[in-house]
């Protein structure tokens, strides 16, 4: 299986209509998932871009960061 990063600039010409279709209706189902698990009062995990590292985001609004194991 192969797989191909398409970036914003080259939507128009690799993308089906389906395609575009397709990928605004799973950013909208993250969307709605985090959410929904906000409002539920579940951590949501989450990276950090400048420190490059992940995080879980307790529904306190405080910051876990995740250990890094090498092993």
């Amino acid at each position: 299986m192969e797989y191909k990063i398409v970036y914003p600039n080259e939507v128009d010409k690799d993308l089906t209509e389906e395609d575009i279709e397709m990928d605004r209706r799973a950013r909208e189902a993250v969307k709605v998932a985090l959410e929904k698990a906000k409002f539920l009062g579940h951590p949501i995990a989450k990276y950090d871009k400048e420190k490059k590292r992940a995080y879980i985001e307790c529904p306190d609004g405080r910051k876990k960061y995740t250990r890094v194991f090498l092993y």
